[in-house]
């Protein structure tokens, strides 16, 4: 299984709203486009994205404009060199971005905006990976110990870094010999065992993986829940979710075809 973090997908009440929030302010190109029956799916991303990077996914349901950020989900963050972190921030205050966090609130390490849907953005700096690349998707959970098994024994996950304060912890996951370019996943633990709503506006994660039917009888063997198989989905893309509901994608493609969507 290769297990790369292929995509994150938000849902979006106006779709040219938020491409024109993306493409504006974060600079991300149209990748691919999918008009559905009643929806439309957008892939975004850097103009020169490395080929185990993520990819933005918006989604738009017609006649969905009220859209809930549920609390399991936490943000996507975005990267800039080291040492550039306030001028960009500033940069995206002086194009109109609201002021969420800044960097000074941050203690000058990171900061968060939030897009017009509210979805959060973190802003880290980092050597590698292009301008405004995805660097990691943070999702809470309520057992830190069953989400770090569930991503090590059923994807074959590494934990790669973790940060324990007196009342949260976040622990880092990726696929074994990731790319640097490539996403990580953030798992946020707080200790006092609260619980947490989906909400409608996140959507998913997506592990792009080798071969569908055989990774998928993998997950299974490891007793990941059989939520939408490759039958259903006419073999094309299969989901599963994890020990606190998020759903997760798997999907079988190359990035490197002229169109991303298998279907």
């Amino acid at each position: 299984m290769d297990g790369t973090l292929d995509h994150t997908m938000l849902r979006v009440a106006d779709l040219e709203e938020s491409l024109d929030w993306y493409q504006t302010h974060l600079e991300y190109e149209e990748k691919d486009r999918f008009e559905g029956d009643g929806f439309t799916i957008v892939y975004l991303g850097p103009e020169e994205m490395h080929e185990d990077g993520a990819l933005l996914e918006l989604t738009h349901n017609e006649g969905e404009d009220d859209l809930a950020v549920g609390d399991a989900w936490g943000h996507v963050a975005v990267r800039v060199p080291e040492g550039e972190l306030e001028a960009h921030y500033e940069q995206l205050m002086d194009e109109g971005v609201a002021d969420y966090r800044d960097p000074e609130s941050c203690g000058g390490r990171y900061a968060f905006i939030k897009d017009p849907d509210g979805h959060e953005i973190e802003i880290v700096q980092r050597d590698q990976g292009a301008l405004w690349s995805l660097d990691h998707t943070m999702i809470r959970v309520e057992d830190a110990d069953e989400a770090l098994g569930y991503w090590t024994r059923k994807f074959e996950y590494d934990e790669v870094g973790r940060w324990e304060s007196d009342t949260f912890a976040n622990y880092f996951v990726e696929p074994r010999d990731a790319a640097d370019e490539a996403m990580s996943l953030e798992l946020t633990y707080n200790y006092d065992g609260r619980s947490y709503e989906q909400g409608d506006a996140w959507g998913h994660l997506c592990v792009r993986v080798d071969d569908l039917e055989a990774d998928w009888e993998t997950l299974l063997e490891r007793e990941a829940p059989d939520y939408r198989n490759p039958e259903s989905n006419d073999n094309m893309y299969a989901f599963t979710k994890d020990q606190d509901g998020h759903e997760i994608e798997l999907l079988e493609r190359d990035p490197e075809a002229e169109s991303l969507f298998p279907f």
